[in-house]
């Protein structure tokens, strides 16, 4: 009889500790681990100089992984809808040559920011301890802290056998902003009512182009190319929900 009773006990607990693990009106604070993972390629690099345009199709970057913290707010309108917004330290991206830029190596670094906001679908009920979800939604993505390594701030990557050094100079580069579609899927694991662990996958349709801006002997030389970065994003957290 005890162990009936012990047992009628335990079942009870794990119901009242799964109860209601995400439903209306709910509000869930996650934070964990984010890692960008690339699936980069650039376009043909091109340079106006001497009143001419040259294109150089075989220079390029690739931009390697990065981590970062990040913070997401979870607010759910029904026991199956929800809008969540993502927040991060901006992670740093260091840009390799490739090409006939290989030589050079590092090109430069940048720091990414990419506020987003998701619509996610919760499967399963509000009740359930499992919950896969599927989202999609978009990030506003700008750079900061742009740098470039020396033979990209002196402009020495601009040295043909045409022009000797006649083109290289002090350089700049930006690197523009652009609104980037995200689509997002993953599944929450609630341990109690209110703590709970995530994980989620999301890809990134992100490019920018860097545009690069050198004084010169004869002149300014602007050279730019376009990158496509398509993150895939992962993200390991912990929630609390309020």
């Amino acid at each position: 009889m005890k162990t009936k009773q012990i047992a009628c006990a335990a079942a009870a607990a794990l119901c009242v500790s799964g109860a209601h693990a995400q439903a209306a009106g709910n509000v869930v604070v996650n934070a964990g681990w984010m890692h960008f993972a690339p699936q980069d390629s650039s376009g043909p690099f091109k340079i106006n100089a001497l009143g001419q345009t040259m294109t150089e199709s075989n220079a390029g970057a690739s931009v390697d992984n990065a981590d970062t913290f990040a913070i997401t707010t979870t607010y759910f309108f029904t026991d199956h809808i929800a809008a969540e917004a993502v927040l991060g330290v901006p992670p740093k991206f260091n840009l390799d040559g490739t090409g006939t830029l290989g030589a050079i190596g590092k090109l430069g670094s940048a720091r990414e920011w990419s506020p987003t906001l998701l619509l996610k679908y919760y499967f399963g009920s509000a009740q359930s301890r499992f919950r896969p979800y599927i989202a999609a939604g978009g990030a506003y993505v700008w750079f900061s802290d742009t740098k470039l390594t020396a033979p990209m701030a002196n402009g020495a990557f601009l040295y043909s056998s045409q022009y000797g050094n006649a083109l290289t100079g002090p350089t700049t580069v930006s690197l523009s902003s652009s609104f980037a579609p995200v689509a997002n899927a993953g599944f929450t694991y609630n341990f109690t009512q209110h703590w709970s662990a995530s994980f989620s996958l999301s890809y990134m349709w992100l490019s920018a182009r860097a545009r690069l801006e050198t004084q010169s002997a004869v002149g300014t030389v602007r050279s730019e190319s376009k990158i496509k970065l398509n993150p895939i994003v992962s993200f390991l957290s912990v929630g609390y929900k309020f």
